[in-house]
C-alpha cells in the first residue's frame, strides 16, 4: 500500500475560511482530534491536536503526561525516604514540564473559543498543579519562579470557563457571578511578583472579568425569563400546577 506524503488533496476538499478554519475529526485510532487550516502567505497546511491526554499525542516516559511521571518519582521517593525533603527537578525536567505546560495552555486557549468548557476546566486544572508541582520542587530558583508569573490568567480562564458552563447548565446566575467574584478575590490575593508579564496578565484578567461580569447582569432578564419559561413547560408537563402557576407570576414580573 503506497502513502502519499503530498496533502494537496486534503487542502483542495478544504477551502480555507478564517470564520471556519477549524473542524473535529475522528481519528485512525479512535480518538477526537481537532484540525486547524492554516492559510501563511505561500504556505497551506492543517494543524492537528489530540482533545485529550496530551495535545500532540505522546506519551512521555509511557505516562500520558510528563507531570504523571514526575508525581510518581516523587511518591516513590517519599516512600523511599519518608519525606520529600530531597526531592528535587533538575532544569531537563523542568524543561519538558515547561514545554507540556505550553502545549496545554495552547489547546485551552482554543478549546475556550470553541466553548468547550469542560475541557478547559480540565486543562486549566492540570497546569496549576504543573504550575505548583514546580515550584515546589525545581532545584532551580529560576525555574521554581518561571511560571508563577501566569497565574493571574491561568485563574482568569478557569474562572471563566466555570461561570460560562454554569450558565451553559441552566443553573441560576447568581452562581456564574459568584464563580466571577470568586475568581477575582483569588487574584488580587496573588502575592505580586516584580515582573512585568505578572502586573500586564493581573490588571487584564480583572478587566476581563469585570466585562464578563457587566455582560451576565445586561442579559440576565432574558437570560432568567428563558430559563423560568423552560421550568414552566417541565412543571405543567409533570402537573405540578401550584409551581406553574407561581412560575408564571414570575414571567409576568420580567414582563411576559
Amino acid at each position: 500500500m503506497s502513502i502519499t506524503q503530498d496533502i494537496g488533496g486534503i487542502l483542495e476538499s478544504w477551502e480555507y475560511d478564517p470564520e471556519r478554519n477549524y473542524r473535529r475529526i475522528v481519528g485512525d485510532d479512535g480518538r477526537e482530534k481537532i484540525q486547524i487550516r492554516v492559510d501563511n502567505a505561500a504556505f497551506q497546511g492543517i494543524l492537528q491536536m489530540e482533545l485529550d491526554g496530551r495535545p500532540d499525542g505522546r506519551k512521555p516516559f509511557g505516562f500520558d503526561f510528563a507531570l504523571d511521571y514526575y508525581r510518581q518519582a516523587q511518591r516513590r521517593y517519599c516512600t523511599a525516604h519518608g519525606s520529600d525533603l530531597g526531592f528535587s527537578l533538575d532544569p531537563d525536567a523542568c524543561a519538558q514540564l515547561f514545554d507540556e505546560s505550553l502545549r496545554v495552555y495552547n489547546r485551552y486557549v482554543f478549546l475556550l473559543q470553541l466553548q468547550d468548557f469542560s475541557r478547559v476546566i480540565r486543562d486549566t486544572e492540570r497546569n496549576m498543579q504543573l504550575f505548583r508541582f514546580v515550584h515546589s520542587y525545581a532545584a532551580r530558583e529560576a525555574d521554581r519562579n518561571n511560571l508563577e508569573r501566569w497565574w493571574p490568567y491561568i485563574l482568569r480562564v478557569h474562572g471563566t470557563a466555570r461561570a460560562m458552563q454554569a450558565m451553559e447548565e441552566d443553573r441560576e446566575l447568581e452562581q456564574a457571578l459568584r464563580i466571577i467574584a470568586e475568581t477575582r478575590r483569588k487574584i488580587n490575593d496573588l502575592e505580586p511578583l516584580d515582573v512585568e508579564e505578572f502586573h500586564v496578565e493581573r490588571e487584564r484578567s480583572l478587566k476581563a472579568l469585570r466585562e464578563l461580569e457587566e455582560s451576565i447582569l445586561a442579559n440576565r432578564p432574558a437570560t432568567d425569563k428563558n430559563r423560568l419559561e423552560k421550568e414552566l413547560t417541565r412543571a405543567v408537563a409533570e402537573e405540578r400546577f401550584e409551581e406553574a402557576a407561581r412560575l408564571r407570576d414570575r414571567l409576568r414580573s420580567l414582563g411576559n
